[in-house]
Formats: structure tokens, C-alpha cells, sequence
């Protein structure tokens, strides 16, 4: 429970006057010798005119000139360099102001510190910040908390925002509006929002609701992001005696984004009423309220107001009205779409996307469509082109790439095919340094690693080997082989790469970790934990997430519940949603379902999709149908559209034999056009239960009458418990031969060498018989079977599993 408790003071909280905390230029003295110099003066005001109109190098320039001439800068003068900097967001120059803000040997005061602290911030170098804030000692003020609190709610580091604040009330300082707003920043998402209404608890005690408009637009998201409570939002809104332009349209925009498109326009009226003059962002706001209640004429007059304010040639207001026009045209014409789509002279993917839905969905237009999507990706060519000739790896030709992408609003091609085709050229033209590089730099983006991706890393990692390089020596090159082999199902492959290190660090621990935890290894993943323990290594959430999983794969609940337990005491690492997920998967493969949904509760956060899903899959498993439905009804109240949630509730009334439910749950399965996706291999092939469409499905179905008779001799019995349909017994035994593990082993059989393991991929988890009679078809075949699901992998020979059949 976190508590908030200040004295409450008559009068808002509000901060000193800025001459306080916020010395002007004039207000900060210069260095005496300075004075002395009849260059200082002239010098130094010809600094800040470079700086007043953007010329940042000539500044520096002069700055150089000022060192020369023994007219040495003064703080003032390297307060106002860093402010520039931020100012006109030129961040490369930071660290060259900082080195010789050093370098004079002036002590800095507070004002320069904190102007530091929010400079790095600004960067994403959140490390060098907090390094700053550390090293002021007595010289922190307010304004260095804010900033701190400011830097860590701004770069995704919301929990370590929260204990910032935490520690500076501690200390007695009060929060400014800054401090406030940065914090509520940092709780506007479903895992801190319960901390948010605490402080938003603290926000109207102290007056600084009613005496800051930014303070109020930050508790406004923070209700809508954290929790969806327009209501509380709107309350916010409501008590807020000053409103500005931004103000209105963020409630407007909220209303009209969470389904509540009336009130969304009432709001609008009510603003013009006061006198706002709404932007483009109000419009489209608006105009998407219109198109939700089917209001062509009312839409029709805030175009025309559009039009008078010169906003109709403004891509994100074009895009509103396309959409309007094109959903609410009684005669299904897009004639009014596409004058306003053509009316707009810059488009992005959002305009293009619009407008071609519109014709798509007239039903008459399918041609148009294509042309204009044709006409969309005409840039396509040159990029294709460059790819052709191995140009895209050259730095300016891949730059310009990712630039017209950017352009054209269009930066997930930019990830998905730009970073692969330089990996690939780096790769190819033996740069397999900077290949692995730029991989380090797609994975910190979080966009998905694709096989091209792990192809060229080999390929560069071979290249290395070959020029002997000895790249066990490059630490960064070694993480990303370690991580890749794991991935691809070649765990000794990863091993031998971590064993060859000569460096490591807590990423390359952690990546074997993992990877050993994903594979079955139980006992090797937490030998390799405490290995990493002993030799200093600090262990991160993420050696967490797999030291835990680990326990859970193996059913090893008191050393989870040790581990999670030490994580706080032992690391300081505030357990996230991942480990409490891992904890109900702990103790729902073993059985213990009370404990489990009692754990659930006991949750100092929301569970959210994540846990629940796990907690139904093990009800699934050992058939506990009434707690599986409330955990599928949590479920699908965060994430109506989840096929995974659908399919595993079907599953488990079908394994009570609860047939009427089953179809009903597929029937809205249907109507939601919610599908569960194919098994797949590595070169596109697909596979569903019941397979015929496949060019070798004849071959294939030969080879499973074959196995089936093989592994029935050898003992294997079919398990028809897992058939989840309605039929005949016989035809349930048929069946399960159809099931698409079965299918994409069959095919590896026939299609790779003896001497190759078969990997196959499935996105839900295996399934009991599956899992036997692939134990079985191994020994008969004297094939390695390598299997991966979505929770690990199953290394099966010899008809004995890595996972020791507790899955």
C-alpha cells in the first residue's frame, strides 16, 4: 500500500518563485579573469545571437574562438550552449558541450546539472542521467527531482518514476506541476494505475488541479489508458477551472475513441461555445464521432468549417473525412471520398489505407483499388531495385530507403524488409560486425526477428570464422548466436558458443538461461543460475522470467516460490506480470488450481490476459471446467478478439463432453471471424488438421498409415480423450492421425535426410497423444524429433522427451 502524506497547507503546494529555483543569465557570475578580457563581452553575445536563430555549429565555433583568445566561456555561457541544444533538439551535440563544460574546470552549479539531467533524458540515455542526479549530492533541488522523475516516466522506466517520487517525498520536498504531471505519466498504464488515483488523491488536496491545465490532462489519460474510466476522466475534466485548446480535444478524442461518440460531439459543441477555435486534431477527432453515428449532415457542416480554417489539405483531417464519406454515403459513392482524398497534397499510409477501403468496401470498385495501391507502393521499385544490385547495405542508399519510408508514413516496411536487407548485405559483404550490431538494434526496437534475419546473422557469423576474426572474443557477436541457436532448436549449438566466451555479461546468462528453460533443461538452467550468482552477475527481471519458467516446466514449486520470493529481498527486482504468470503456471501444471487462482488474488496488480490464459490452459489440462470458464470470461473481457482463449475453453467443454457449449463457442468463433492459425514450416508450408491441400498430401498420408501401424505394434495406444469432437470412436482413432503434429512429421520424414533432426513448430501448446505417438514414431524411425510449442521446446529420441513428459 502506498501512502501519500504531506502537510496541507491552507494555500495550494505551489513552488517558489523561479528567481529561487531558476537563476536567469544575468543572475550567475561570471569568472573574474573572464571580466578581464575586453574580448569576453563581444565574444559571448555573439554566441547567444547564433544560438537565438538555430546556427548551433557556428556557436561552437565561437565558443572555440572565445578558448583561444583566453576569453574563457562562463557557466552562463555553457547553460545557454545545453539549453539550445534542447531547444532545437540537437542532441548529437550534447556530449561535446558536456566534455568541455568538464574540461574548463568550472564547478557546476544546480541550474547547469539539471539542465544535464534533462538533456540526457531527452536522448533515451537514462543511465548517464540518473549518474548526474547521483553525483549533486546537497545540490539537488526541486527542479533535479522533477527532472529525474520527468527522465524515467519518459523513457518507459514508469516503476523506478514512481519510487523517484517516492524518495523525494521522503526528503520533504513537495511536488511542483512538473513533478506531478511526470509521475501521473508514469501510472497512466493498467500495472500503475491504482498508484495513480493515490496521487491523483494527493493532486487535489494540494491545488495544483485546479491551478495547472498540464497536471489535468495527465490524470485525464492516466484514468483512460490505466483503466478505461471515462467517467473519472470526465470528473477530471469537469473540476478543471482553466481549459485550454488541449484540454478539450483530449477529452473529445477519448470520448470519441472508447465508443462514446455523442458525447464526444456534445463536448465539441460545448467548446465552440466557449470560444475555442478548434485544430486539425479536433476535427478528426470529431469527424470520426460523426462517421460512428452515421451523422452525414452534421459531418457535412464541420467540413465546411474545415475548409474556412484552411484545414482541408491536412492529411489527418483528409483522412477523417475519407473515412466519413465513405461509410455514411447513403448510395454506397465514394465520389466524395476520393475529391477530399485528392484534395489532401501529402499522404501517408493512414490516407492511402482509408481511401482504399472505401473502395474495397463499395462493393463496385475493386479495380479502382488496385490502381491506387498499386500507385501507393510505387517506391516499392526503387527499394526492390537497390536490393537487386546489393546496394541497400551502402549507408546512404539504405538510408535514403528508410527515410522514404518515413516519408510515407510507412516505417513498419522500414522494419520488416529495410533492417533485413542491410543485415543481409552487412552479411554479405563480409561487415558481419555491423550486421550483428544493427540485429542488437531491430531486437532493442521490439520488432519480430524473421528467419531471413537468423539466415544472414549466420551467414555473418560464418564470415567471421572464416577472415579469423575470433569472434568468441566480441561479447555482443556471441549473445546474439547464443540467443539465435536457442531459438532455431539448437541448444548444444548455443551452449558450445557460451561455453567458448571470453566475456560475459548478465545478457549472454541469461540468454542460456532461457534457453535451456525453453528447451526442457530444468536442472541445467538454474545450475547456470546460481553459476551466474557466483561469479557476481547481477541477474535482471528477464533471468528471472526464465529461472521461474524452469521451475514450472519441471513442477519444482518449492524452488519457484524460493526464487520469486528472492527476487525483491535478494535483487531489488519488483516482480512484473511475467513472474506472476510464471507462478500460476507453477502451480497450475502441478495440479494445484485453488492455489493458483488464491495466488491471482493475492496480486498486489491486475492480472491481465496473460495470467488468465495460463490459468485456463491449466484448467484445460486437468479438467476443472467451471474455474476454466472464469478464467476464459477474464480473459475475453480484456481481449474480446483472443482465439486462443476461444479455442482452449472449447477444448475443455469438449473433454467434459459438454458438446452444446463446444459449438456454441465455435459458432461465435465464426461469427467474429477469429480462426486458429496453421502450423507452418520453415519454407511457408502449412499444415491444419485434416490436410489435403498440400501438392504431396498423397505421400504424406501414405507415410502415416505406415507409422500408425509401426507404432501400434510398439505398444502405442491412441488416446481418443483428446479427439474434442462428437463422433464415433473409430473415427476418432482416424482422426488423431489427422491432428497437424502428426501431418508436418510425417512430411519432415519424407522431404530431410536421416541424419537431420525434424523441427516442427506449433503456436498452441502440444497435445498428450501428439506428444506420445511422436515418442513413439521417433523410436521407430530412429529420427530426433525437435518440437516447439508455444510455452518450450521438446527434444524427443529415442522415444524419451527432454520435458520428462511434465508439460
Amino acid at each position: 500500500m502506498i501512502t501519500l502524506s504531506l502537510p496541507s497547507p491552507a494555500q495550494p503546494l505551489l513552488p517558489p518563485s523561479s528567481k529561487t529555483l531558476n537563476p536567469s543569465r544575468q543572475n550567475i557570475i561570471p569568472c573574474s579573469h573572464s571580466l578581464k578580457n575586453p574580448n569576453f563581452e563581444p565574444l559571448k553575445n555573439r554566441l547567444i545571437r547564433q544560438l537565438d536563430v538555430g546556427r548551433l555549429h557556428h556557436a561552437f565555433s565561437t565558443l572555440d574562438l572565445m578558448t583561444q583568445q583566453n576569453a574563457q566561456p562562463d557557466l552562463s555561457t555553457y547553460s545557454i550552449l545545453l539549453k539550445s541544444c534542447i531547444r532545437f533538439r540537437n542532441f548529437q551535440l550534447r556530449k561535446l558541450v558536456h566534455r568541455k563544460l568538464i574540461q574548463s574546470g568550472i564547478e557546476l552549479d544546480s541550474v547547469v546539472l539539471n539542465t544535464l539531467i534533462s538533456l540526457y533524458s531527452k536522448c533515451g540515455d537514462t543511465e548517464t542521467a540518473r549518474l548526474i542526479f547521483e553525483g549533486m549530492g546537497n545540490k539537488r533541488d526541486l527542479v533535479s527531482w522533477s527532472a529525474m522523475v520527468s527522465c524515467f516516466a519518459n523513457n518507459s522506466m514508469e516503476l523506478q518514476a514512481i519510487w523517484t517520487f517516492l524518495d523525494m517525498l521522503e526528503l520533504g520536498f513537495y511536488p511542483n506541476e512538473y513533478c506531478f504531471a511526470a509521475v501521473i505519466r508514469a501510472c497512466s498504464n493498467a500495472n500503475y494505475a491504482w498508484v495513480g488515483e493515490r496521487i491523483y488523491g494527493f493532486v487535489v488536496k494540494t491545488g495544483y488541479l485546479e491551478a495547472d491545465v498540464c497536471v489535468g490532462c495527465e490524470l485525464i489519460d492516466m484514468f483512460v489508458k490505466g483503466s478505461g474510466d471515462l467517467g473519472s476522466a470526465y470528473t477530471v475534466f469537469d473540476k478543471m477551472p482553466e481549459r485550454n485548446l488541449v484540454t478539450w480535444t483530449l477529452m473529445i478524442t477519448r470520448f470519441a475513441q472508447l465508443g462514446c461518440a455523442r458525447d464526444a460531439i456534445d463536448l465539441f459543441l460545448d467548446m465552440e461555445l466557449s470560444g475555442y477555435v478548434p485544430d486539425r486534431f479536433t476535427y478528426s477527432s470529431v469527424l470520426s464521432a460523426c462517421t460512428e453515428l452515421g451523422l452525414l449532415a452534421l459531418g457535412k457542416q464541420f467540413h465546411s468549417q474545415v475548409i474556412r480554417l484552411g484545414l482541408a489539405s491536412d492529411v489527418c483531417v483528409g483522412c477523417s473525412l475519407v473515412d466519413m464519406y465513405a461509410k455514411c454515403a447513403a448510395d454506397g459513392s465514394v465520389d466524395d471520398s476520393r475529391k477530399v482524398f485528392d484534395r489532401v497534397p501529402e499522404h501517408n499510409v493512414m490516407s492511402w489505407t482509408a481511401i482504399i477501403t472505401a473502395y474495397v468496401q463499395s462493393g463496385e470498385c475493386d479495380k479502382e483499388a488496385i490502381e491506387l495501391f498499386c500507385k501507393m507502393i510505387s517506391g516499392e521499385q526503387v527499394y526492390s531495385y537497390a536490393v537487386k544490385l546489393g546496394l541497400a547495405s551502402v549507408n546512404c542508399v539504405g538510408n535514403s530507403l528508410i527515410s522514404m519510408y518515413a516519408r510515407s508514413g510507412r516505417m513498419e516496411d522500414k522494419n520488416l524488409v529495410s533492417y533485413n536487407a542491410i543485415v543481409d548485405g552487412y552479411a554479405k559483404n563480409l561487415k558481419s560486425e555491423e550486421a550483428f550490431l544493427l540485429f542488437n538494434e531491430i531486437a532493442d526496437t521490439g520488432i519480430g526477428i524473421s528467419a531471413f534475419t537468423f539466415a544472414s546473422l549466420l551467414s555473418g557469423a560464418a564470415s567471421i570464422g572464416a577472415m579469423g576474426k575470433g569472434y568468441k572474443s566480441n561479447q555482443c557477436i556471441c549473445n546474439v548466436l547464443i540467443s539465435m541457436y536457442s531459438r532455431c532448436g539448437n541448444i548444444e549449438a548455443a551452449f558450445q558458443v557460451f561455453n567458448e566466451m571470453e566475456d560475459r555479461n548478465v545478457i549472454s546468462w541469461t540468454s542460456m538461461i532461457t534457453g535451456f528453460a525453453k528447451h526442457g533443461f530444468a536442472t541445467r538452467a538454474l545450475e547456470m543460475f546460481h553459476q551466474m550468482l557466483e561469479t557476481g552477475t547481477k541477474p535482471n527481471e528477464i533471468t528471472y522470467v526464465a529461472v521461474l519458467s524452469a521451475c514450472s516446466h519441471a513442477g519444482m514449486i518449492s524452488e519457484g516460490q524460493k526464487h520469486f520470493n528472492s527476487m525483491y529481498k535478494e535483487h531489488g527486482i519488483v516482480p512484473r506480470m511475467e513472474h506472476y504468470a510464471c507462478m500460476v503456471d507453477l502451480l497450475g501444471r502441478s495440479g494445484l488450481l485453488v492455489e493458483a487462482i488464491e495466488f491471482i488474488n493475492s496480486m498486489p496488480l491486475m492480472a491481465d490476459a496473460l495470467v488468465w490464459r495460463t490459468l485456463l490452459g491449466a484448467c484445460r489440462v486437468h479438467g476443472n471446467t467451471e474455474l476454466g470458464r472464469h478464467a476464459a470470461e477474464m480473459i475475453l473481457e480484456q481481449e474480446p478478439d483472443d482465439p486462443a482463449a476461444y479455442i482452449l475453453l472449447s477444448n475443455l467443454y469438449a473433454s467434459a463432453g459438454q458438446w452444446k457449449d463446444v459449438v456454441k463457442i465455435r459458432k461465435s468463433m465464426k461469427e467474429r471471424n477469429l480462426i486458429k492459425e496453421a502450423g507452418c514450416r520453415n519454407r511457408v508450408y502449412r499444415f491444419h488438421a485434416g490436410e489435403t491441400s498440400h501438392p504431396q498430401a498423397g505421400q504424406i498420408y501414405q507415410e502415416l498409415d505406415q507409422l500408425a501401424s509401426k507404432i501400434k505394434e510398439m505398444g502405442y495406444i491412441p488416446d481418443t480423450d483428446f479427439v474434442l469432437h462428437d463422433i464415433e470412436e473409430e473415427e476418432k482413432e482416424q482422426f488423431l492421425f489427422q491432428h497437424r503434429e502428426k501431418i508436418a512429421v510425417a512430411f519432415g520424414l519424407i522431404s530431410t535426410s536421416q541424419s537431420k533432426p525434424i523441427r516442427i513448430f506449433k503456436n498452441l501448446s502440444v497435445r498428450g497423444d501428439c506428444h506420445t505417438a511422436i515418442k513413439y514414431i521417433s523410436m521407430a524411425t530412429g529420427r530426433e524429433i525437435v518440437g516447439r510449442d508455444s510455452n518450450r521446446f521438446h527434444h524427443i529420441k529415442n522415444e524419451v522427451c527432454s520435458c520428462n513428459d511434465y508439460w
